[in-house]
Parts: structure tokens; C-alpha cells; sequence
């Protein structure tokens, strides 16, 4: 479901998140997980989307991932979803 997919686009030579999906250029669409930036890095993935020659600089997209991991750890919601799971015996 795309509202659920990040879409990110290339600026000057690095692939940044478009969290308002407004940005021009041809956009790719990424799960907001770490591990699916890692996957698609290691398949060669941006260069391919995008069909562009060579790599492309990923780190606005990392950092994105890697705040937006830390928000939700530490919203109220989430440590009251923790506290729900605590076994009381």
C-alpha cells in the first residue's frame, strides 16, 4: 500500500526521502525500514530506479529511517503497547 511506502527521489547526485511526495523526477518507493535501504544498497536498486550510472549517496534517506525509528520507540503509544504486554504474575 503505498501510504505506507516512503517515496524518496534523486537531488544532486543523492536519494532523498520525499516524505510530501511532492518533489519533481522520477520517484522509487522503499518500505520505511532500515533493512529494506540496506537490501535495495546491496541489489543496486536506486541506480536501476532511477536509471542513472553509478551509486548514489543514501545517507538523507538513512537518516530519515534511522529518526522516524526513533519517534515511534519513543512515543507514549508505544510504551503503553509495552506496558500492555507486561506479565503481572
Amino acid at each position: 500500500m503505498p501510504s505506507e511506502l516512503l517515496r524518496v527521489v534523486v537531488v544532486d547526485g543523492a536519494v532523498v526521502p520525499d516524505t510530501r511526495r511532492r518533489l519533481p523526477g522520477r520517484g522509487a518507493w522503499l518500505h520505511p525500514d532500515p533493512s529494506c535501504l540496506r537490501d535495495a544498497e546491496k541489489r543496486r536498486a536506486f541506480p536501476r530506479a532511477f536509471r542513472v550510472p553509478g551509486p548514489l549517496d543514501v545517507e538523507r534517506v538513512r537518516g530519515h529511517l534511522a529518526q522516524q525509528e526513533h519517534q515511534v520507540q519513543g512515543s507514549p503509544r508505544d510504551r503503553q503497547e509495552a506496558r500492555k504486554q507486561v506479565d503481572p504474575s
